[in-house]
Formats: structure tokens, C-alpha cells, sequence
């Protein structure tokens, strides 16, 4: 294959990897036709049919599928290695994409980052706010945020945080209408504020221990978000209970804006580790972003 077409290549991996022209399109900044006509031409070069498309999605066939396995890896590393090339100046540089969940976002990534950025203006960090289990590796991000028991094993984890408590809370309005709950099992007969989690598009289920005892616990109510921010909006307007981390909702808490319910059943979880893949060559842009964001403890 001529060296000019490896830019289809490119093209044919931003498909099958995005599971959409549209997507793909944005992603490599071209027309959804242009790149459908680049995708059509590389099939009739090959002879072979790399794609399967239907009205709704983009899938890989047999032999499209090997293709990605094979060729993906190799573009990354020569993406990685050309980089590092150019991150080889007295001052760090470069793009850093890193995908978090909303909280760590707002609670440690920009307070610890704000002052990076002014003092490397050469660096660019990109947050990716999702709450789906990201593959960092088919996705190219450099690292991802998530909570420590949340990290694969193959991984490197920098921790950015203590152990987290949850807090189960709500408005002083709502409790008068509803008398605080004394054990989990009667969150059954409360209004309770939802988060969908993207994995599974299941509702996030309430789990709670005291001593040995585990309670998971799924609550109803009249709001459903897929972020954090609008259920402790919907909680401090009186719509129920919510189930959120207790170091986003102590200032509300201190102030009398909300209650906290159920303290001796509220678990804590491993608190947020940064993960990225073991083989990854840290470039010195990255190194800089992984130091800013290490817990001190």
C-alpha cells in the first residue's frame, strides 16, 4: 500500500473505533460524506469489506475487526513516539486528555491544574466529564479518574485522594414533610433523587454498611440525572433524598441548607486514583500533570 493512503487507515480506525460516521467526521474535523467516500475507496482497494453499516449503527465485519486489532496499537505508538519528539523542549508541552467524573473534575482536577496551566502555558489539559467506565486505550485518552476498586489491574494508579465518605442528605423542608429515615429499608417509602449511570444505563443502586451488615437498596422518586451537580440542586429545592459525596454537600450541610440522614449506615469507597496504561511513555508534559494531581496525603 502506497504511503499516501495510510490516512485511510487513519479514516477506517476513527470508524470502527467511534461506531459512527457522524462522530468519526467531528473527530477528524471532515464532512460525513467525504469520509464515507475515503472509507468506500479503501474497501475496493483491499477488495474486501472492512465495515458493516445499518441505518442506526457502524460495526466492523470479520476481517475489519483483525484489521483494527492489528494496525491501531502501531498508529498509537508512532503517535506517542512523534510526541515525545516534539515535547523534547526546556518547557513541557503538548495536549494531556484525561476523562473524569464531574466531581473529581470540579473537587480536584481544576483546583490542582489552575495553577499548572499559568505556570506551563505550553501545556493544553482536555477534561472528557463522563461517568461511563472510558477505555482510555480505544478512546486515546492519556489517563482517566476513577475510584481506586474502579481501576483495571493492568494499569498504573497514582492516588489523588483520601478514602470518600457518602452522605445521604436532604432539605430541612423535605424532612418536615418526611421524617428522616433511621434505617435503609425505609428509603422504600421516600422520594429519593436518581443517577443513571451510563456502563448499563441502570439507576445507581444505594449501598450502605453497618458492622457486617450490606444494604443495597434501589429508591424511587421524581428525578433522574446522569450528573451530580443537578441532584444536589433537586435535593437543596426539597425533591428528596439524594446520595452524594459528603465533601460536596458539607458547606450545605454546616450552613443548615441540608440534613444528613442514615450517618452510622454511610459507607466509604477508595478515593480517586488516576490510571494509565503500563507501557504508556510518559511525555513531560504528562509527568508535570501527574505530579500537580498526586495526593500528599
Amino acid at each position: 500500500m502506497q504511503r499516501e493512503n495510510f490516512n485511510d487507515l487513519l479514516a477506517f480506525i476513527a470508524v470502527a473505533q467511534q461506531g459512527s460516521f457522524t462522530r468519526a467526521a467531528a473527530q477528524m474535523g471532515v464532512s460525513q460524506s467525504a469520509l464515507s467516500h475515503t472509507l468506500r475507496a479503501l474497501e475496493e482497494r483491499l477488495g474486501i469489506r472492512l465495515l458493516t453499516r445499518t441505518t442506526r449503527s457502524v460495526s466492523p465485519t470479520e476481517a475489519g475487526q483483525r484489521l483494527l486489532e492489528r494496525i491501531a496499537p502501531r498508529f498509537e505508538e508512532i503517535s506517542t513516539e512523534l510526541a515525545a519528539l516534539t515535547e523534547l523542549r526546556a518547557r513541557p508541552a503538548g495536549t494531556v486528555r484525561i476523562t473524569t467524573a464531574d466531581h473529581a473534575a470540579d473537587t480536584i482536577l481544576w483546583p490542582r491544574l489552575d495553577p499548572v496551566l499559568h505556570e506551563y502555558p505550553d501545556i493544553t489539559v482536555e477534561i472528557n466529564v463522563d461517568f461511563g467506565l472510558t477505555d482510555i486505550v480505544a478512546q486515546r485518552f492519556d489517563a482517566g479518574v476513577r475510584l481506586g476498586d474502579q481501576v483495571e489491574k493492568d494499569m498504573i494508579a497514582v492516588r489523588l485522594s483520601q478514602d470518600m465518605q457518602i452522605a445521604v442528605v436532604g432539605s430541612p423542608a423535605y424532612l418536615a414533610r418526611c421524617p428522616a429515615p433511621r434505617t435503609p429499608r425505609e428509603l422504600a417509602t421516600h422520594r429519593c433523587i436518581n443517577l443513571r449511570l451510563p456502563t448499563h444505563g441502570n439507576l445507581l443502586v444505594w449501598e450502605f454498611h453497618q458492622g457486617a451488615e450490606i444494604l443495597n437498596v434501589r429508591v424511587e422518586g421524581g428525578w433522574i440525572f446522569n450528573s451530580l451537580p443537578p441532584i444536589l440542586r433537586a435535593a437543596l429545592a426539597g425533591h428528596g433524598l439524594a446520595y452524594l459525596p459528603a465533601d460536596q454537600v458539607a458547606e450545605h450541610i454546616a450552613r443548615g441548607a441540608l440534613v444528613s440522614v442514615l450517618q452510622d449506615w454511610c459507607p466509604a469507597f477508595p478515593g480517586y486514583h488516576l490510571y494509565y496504561p503500563s507501557r504508556r511513555q510518559l511525555s513531560p508534559a504528562f509527568q508535570v500533570v501527574v505530579e500537580a494531581l498526586r495526593f500528599r496525603g
